[in-house]
């Protein structure tokens, strides 16, 4: 209608969009990993030969595995719970900074800080006073303290966001993580399987992929293969949110998409799709409480 601004378009992704195939995979190089001496034997259902001494990865099976991967982060979000990516490598910082913002969802890519999850409500005593700083700085509160104040303050400021900027916004547990290199991400690994948080994880052959509830095998240090994986978890975060509103329209009927099972503990309530063959149980390393909640 005249007068009327135009409707936004949505923000275009910088990586591949569409239904992932094997031309995807082999174009960013998913298949190239660590030479044959550093590699973890539990990697080798995943292996499908080696060339000049550096392992190759089976996309016959990475495939499949990612498609997996994408359904349950669609379905996680599509419950109503968000997802927290994970990526503090330098070739994975921007990338992920990147896409978790399209997606709008939380992130991590420079340090995380140990109880992130476990301790969370330290850190959000930590972005309360963050968000305290900045509207002390916007309404002119601030400019009253000492210049010594004024200077401790800030600085503590920059410390806190330059950790904790891509949680900033976060006020719940996380109902997956998707991690980049989960062998460098021990510690968020470590942290979301003690909450029974499911894992996603773009792993290669060094890594250890029992740590991931849905492991990605493929190339985890090549900023194209990362691109790839994170940019299509983002695809699947927005559907999942597309798919959040069709069930608050009553257009979509939840248990269609599930394969529900029981699960308590301290994370947010998301009920599981059968994952590797296992079967549809909670996740390994933690429980669910079903009056838990997330966002």
């Amino acid at each position: 209608a005249a007068g009327e601004a135009p409707a936004e378009s949505p923000q275009k992704p910088k990586g591949p969009v569409g239904p992932i195939s094997m031309r995807d995979l082999i174009d960013a190089g998913m298949h190239f990993d660590h030479r044959t001496k550093r590699w973890n034997p539990k990697m080798r259902p995943y292996i499908y030969g080696t060339r000049s001494g550096i392992h190759i990865i089976d996309l016959q099976q990475t495939l499949p595995l990612f498609r997996k991967a994408y359904r349950f982060i669609s379905e996680v979000v599509g419950h109503g719970h968000h997802v927290l990516f994970v990526g503090t490598k330098k070739q994975a910082q921007e990338i992920v900074a990147e896409e978790a913002g399209r997606a709008s969802m939380h992130y991590v890519n420079t340090r995380w800080l140990g109880g992130t999850l476990t301790n969370y409500d330290t850190i959000k005593k930590s972005l309360d006073r963050l968000k305290d700083t900045e509207r002390r700085q916007a309404d002119g509160s601030f400019a009253d303290l000492k210049k010594k104040e004024q200077l401790k303050i800030e600085k503590e400021r920059e410390r806190i966001e330059k950790n904790l900027l891509g949680i900033k916004q976060m006020t719940a547990l996380p109902g997956a993580l998707f991690v980049v290199d989960p062998e460098n991400e021990e510690n968020a690994v470590r942290e979301a399987r003690r909450l029974g948080i499911p894992v996603v994880a773009l792993l290669d052959t060094n890594c250890d992929p029992d740590l991931a509830d849905y492991p990605v095998p493929g190339n985890d240090d090549a900023m194209r293969s990362i691109r790839l994986v994170t940019a299509k978890i983002a695809d699947a975060c927005i559907e999942g949110q597309a798919r959040r509103r069709e069930y608050a329209a009553g257009k979509h009927d939840k248990t269609d998409d599930f394969v529900a099972a029981p699960s308590t503990g301290s994370g947010p309530p998301v009920e599981y799709a059968a994952r590797r063959g296992r079967g549809g149980g909670p996740p390994r390393g933690g429980r669910r409480r079903p009056e838990d909640s997330g966002r």
